[in-house]
């Protein structure tokens, strides 16, 4: 402020240009659109206010002036919050609504505290601009007393596009239509913001970047195929083409999320393209970006075998070579894939085969580290013969030696084509044995293998003929905080198959599921209530819930739980009172009704679906009472 500028005028002249900048910022296209256009819309009806005033003649106290300035401060909170909001990723913006809307409503709640200091009768305005202010006062106030809804179903298919892999076309449609990433050029933009959120290190550690990866991949191969030739340059038509061929998620650099033209490797043996992970480096970053782990060394060596992959891959789809790609084509025109690497494969294939005790186990060790590099890897592993003999390995008397092996074929079997070879040498029933007997560490990862084979339904039917499922309880059980995940999904991902629901239940999954629900620093209340809302529909598995007296605590999560959470206990409730009057009367005796039509209001379609059931079950029973 110069020496002789009127403190009124300043900041007068600051909330009008705050409101002006507000006013003037772009409509916003993504799933924050109804908070941002709900705070700029109440922003601009601050307008006249200040204009008036600095009309008027009349000097402010100086209390009118504090108040003001501190609806300045606020304004220029919602003007910063606006404008984050406005540009930056939409995804990472759809995963992050909950925080974004808590910022929403602690600027609305400091605009309106801003608004209380003002004492409208003491200022020179017109009545007419007296009502429109005291209007936009009473709009905030109200608005700060409730947080805005957020969309459940949106909620439910990110939720889904996370964990599932072949995703429902309709679901990557919805996904596609909230997110507004609709064209190709939504999609180009979204990239660019997305790269620019990594580089930037916006994400933090705990956020899951291969998860927003992931989706984002699904995402943008949808928008490609269903919208070819929308908004895409001539260049870029080449490569997509009419039905552009899906880009293998191991071919995309994880930061751009394009094609790699340069793989280079990192200390963490994760894979980035050249320029990006550069980039990154450049930044000042020391950690892997994708695994979040500190680089013991900043040198980035070339991934030859991915590269010539992609080049075979290219050519194979039609695809056009990234620039600087290398020349070869084919494996035909002489050059070389992998040599190297291929010639240290066999090597320790041989060891595998006809070593002694120590040079099997240092083999499998190896193996174990190779698979889980990376994908070529991988592949390069099963084509040379070694999963055959890494299943032979599972049975070993040696501890080490079987922990090896049995966790080479969960980094192998990452791999879809891998897990018929794994499953048909034999390899299922001496998993569960380890997953029996073997080393705590051993029997996480028989665990995790388990549940990446029976991904797989045929091969659901074969774990659980194998006796998996016994074990997997007692994992459950015992385990460490790791262990128990493992255990909880395979049961989830084996109970889909009907006939293991009885196993389950026969085994005694229900009693430790009720512990590990009514204990709520078990970490594992998610995964329990999700185990039991697929039992429930098994008429032993109804039975056996029914014993457990979960009613109290089924209600409490439809009254409290996550939106997930809120779903599967409706679910779990409405197959235990179906048919049920002792059920139903239990639930009416611990408040059910009252949550259940809270449910029906605010939950997931799903959860709609089963607490109307469930409430026209209690008014049923309530009709029959009063007859």
């Amino acid at each position: 402020m110069g020496p002789t500028e009127d403190p009124d005028d300043s900041v007068l002249i600051r909330l009008a240009d705050s409101v002006k900048a507000i006013s003037e910022l772009p409509e916003c296209r993504n799933v924050c659109k109804k908070m941002h256009g709900n705070l700029v819309r109440r922003v601009k009806l601050l307008s006249p206010l200040f204009e008036e005033l600095r009309d008027s003649e009349e000097e402010l106290c100086e209390d009118e002036v504090k108040a003001l300035e501190l609806l300045r401060l606020a304004l220029d909170s919602a003007k910063e919050l606006l404008r984050s909001v406005n540009g930056g990723s939409k995804l990472y913006q759809a995963l992050q609504r909950e925080k974004i809307a808590q910022k929403f409503h602690h600027v609305t709640e400091q605009i309106e505290a801003a608004l209380n200091e003002i004492h409208y009768d003491n200022l020179n305005i017109s009545e007419e601009v007296r009502e429109q202010i005291e209007l936009v006062h009473a709009q905030f106030k109200r608005a700060k007393g409730k947080m805005d809804s957020l969309d459940f179903q949106l909620d439910m298919d990110l939720a889904i596009a996370q964990k599932e892999k072949d995703l429902d076309p309709a679901i990557i449609k919805r996904l596609s239509e909230k997110l507004y990433l609709k064209t190709i050029n939504d999609v180009k933009k979204e990239s660019l913001a997305f790269h620019e959120l990594v580089i930037s290190s916006d994400i933090e550690p705990r956020d899951s970047f291969e998860e927003m990866s992931s989706l984002f991949k699904k995402i943008k191969d949808w928008v490609q195929m269903a919208n070819p030739q929308v908004d895409t340059a001539e260049g870029e038509m080449k490569l997509i083409k009419h039905r552009s061929p899906v880009i293998p998620d191991d071919f995309r650099c994880p930061i751009s999320l394009e094609l790699m033209k340069d793989p280079v490797i990192v200390a963490t043996g994760q894979t980035y393209e050249r320029s990006s992970i550069q980039k990154w480096l450049d930044a000042g970053h020391k950690t892997c970006p994708k695994t979040q782990q500190t680089l013991l060394h900043t040198a980035l060596t070339p991934n030859y075998v991915l590269k010539s992959l992609i080049a075979l891959w290219c050519e194979s789809n039609g695809v056009e070579l990234p620039k600087k790609q290398a020349n070869c084509k084919s494996k035909k025109s002489g050059c070389k894939v992998s040599d190297c690497d291929r010639a240290a494969v066999n090597e320790l294939l041989e060891k595998l085969a006809t070593g002694n005790p120590e040079q099997k186990r240092a083999a499998a060790g190896e193996f174990r580290l190779l698979a889980k590099r990376n994908a070529d890897n991988r592949v390069c592993i099963a084509e040379a013969g070694a999963i055959p003999l890494l299943a032979d390995l599972v049975s070993s008397s040696d501890p080490r030696t079987q922990e090896h092996a049995v966790t080479a074929l969960l980094n192998l079997s990452i791999n879809d084509s891998n897990k018929g070879t794994i499953v048909n040498a034999g390899a299922i029933p001496d998993i569960v044995e380890v997953l029996k007997n073997g080393s705590m560490e051993a029997r996480e990862n028989a665990a995790a293998t388990l549940f990446s084979l029976s991904v797989v339904d045929e091969y659901k039917v074969k774990i659980g003929a194998a006796g998996a499922i016994p074990a997997l309880i007692t994992l459950l059980c015992e385990g460490t905080p790791r262990g128990k995940k493992d255990a909880a999904t395979a049961i989830f991902n084996l109970s889909i198959y009907q006939g293991n629901k009885s196993r389950a239940v026969k085994a005694g999954i229900v009693a430790p599921l009720m512990r590990l629900l009514k204990d709520a620093g078990s970490g594992m209340v998610d995964e329990a209530l999700a185990i039991l809302a697929i039992l429930a529909s098994h008429t032993e598995g109804k039975t056996a819930i029914g014993q457990g007296e979960p009613i109290p605590v089924l209600v409490e999560f439809i009254r409290t739980g996550s939106p997930r959470n809120r779903e599967n206990a409706a679910a779990v409730l409405w197959s235990l009172c179906t048919g049920d009057s002792q059920q139903l009367k239990l639930a009416r005796e611990h408040g059910a009704e009252e949550a259940l039509k809270q449910l029906s209001e605010n939950g997931t379609d799903r959860a709609k679906r089963k607490a109307g059931n469930i409430l026209e079950l209690l008014h049923q029973v309530e009709v029959v009472v009063e007859e």
